[in-house]
């Protein structure tokens, strides 16, 4: 029997677009987004199931389907039915991380199959970095013939972030924000997760600034059009809409609406020129693999994460 290329995709939305170009080969749809939530170095273990369970339920309110994860990723125990594995994923921080959690499951499992990247982004004519499934047929398969194989270095630079990225010191992360590799976006990635943390003198995170900038800045109708805005222009993040409305959700202290638009309330103009540290006041004190985002502050002199000083948990 012939070997096939498992394809390995960002999520079902990319998996019907290769099913659609007819691509041979068999695909692993990723389900998750552990850019959010706890996670442990070994990837999809019982205790790593049961932290991410708990997380959707009290975060997101929503009952994670570990079966059907399951079932997609048993198509790994069946590894001799294939040839090689291509992983299809976006130049945003969601992806990365997701990325790098399934290289290093594909390590603990002892898979030796060559390791195929497809990845986008900038694309020749557009000024705007565009996903995968926004590509159209000619340039997605275009991006296919120009995968990428993953070198041994950039294999254990994968397993290197992922284990920085699970653990409690996420400033070891900042050599690699300048480390060249296969990864073209990760520097961008791994610059953005660390400005998740919210800024020493304003308390605000980037996507927390950035959301309140738009409403200053933008005629913004409504909380439903703000969302829209704050998806399409939230640089390397890749959040989704369930993200991002937990966010705007936290951000309603600043903002005032009326019958015609929203507009920044005092209290936001004083956020966004760092009168204050409003981080408690917002609240959503999230784990981002390892660490609280309450652990530490983002401190822009220094270009690095501070200790906190106030006891948030």
């Amino acid at each position: 029997m012939d070997k096939k290329t498992l394809h390995i995709t960002n999520g079902t939305s990319l998996t019907h677009v290769l099913n659609e170009l007819n691509l041979e080969g068999d695909k692993l749809t990723w389900q998750e987004m552990l850019c959010e939530g706890p996670t442990l170095e070994h990837v999809y273990s019982e205790k790593f199931i049961e932290l991410r369970k708990a997380f959707f339920s009290s975060y997101y309110d929503i009952d994670l389907n570990v079966s059907e994860i399951k079932e997609e990723l048993d198509k790994l125990n069946h590894i001799t039915n294939y040839s090689e594995i291509v992983l299809w994923f976006e130049y945003d921080l969601f992806c990365h991380i997701n990325l790098l959690a399934i290289i290093n499951l594909i390590q603990q499992k002892k898979i030796t199959l060559p390791l195929y990247l497809v990845t986008s982004g900038r694309v020749r004519g557009s000024k705007n970095l565009k996903g995968l499934s926004e590509l159209n047929p000619g340039n997605l398969l275009k991006h296919y013939r120009d995968k990428v194989e993953l070198t041994p270095e950039d294999i254990d630079l994968a397993r290197t972030v992922w284990n920085i990225y699970c653990g409690k010191d996420h400033n070891l992360l900042k050599p690699y924000i300048v480390k060249s590799s296969s990864f073209i976006y990760l520097n961008s990635c791994l610059k953005a997760h660390l400005e998740r943390f919210p800024d020493s003198k304003s308390g605000l995170n980037n996507i927390e600034r950035n959301i309140l900038e738009i409403v200053k800045d933008a005629n913004i109708k409504s909380y439903h059009h703000l969302l829209g805005y704050a998806l399409n222009y939230q640089g390397f993040y890749g959040y989704s809409d369930l993200q991002i409305l937990r966010i705007i959700e936290k951000l309603k202290i600043f903002i005032s609406e009326d019958d015609a638009n929203l507009k920044l309330n005092r209290k936001g103009h004083e956020a966004l020129l760092g009168k204050h540290n409003f981080a408690l006041e917002i609240g959503n004190n999230i784990k981002y693999g390892g660490i609280y985002k309450f652990d530490f502050q983002f401190n822009k002199k220094q270009n690095k994460l501070v200790k906190t000083v106030y006891n948030a948990n």
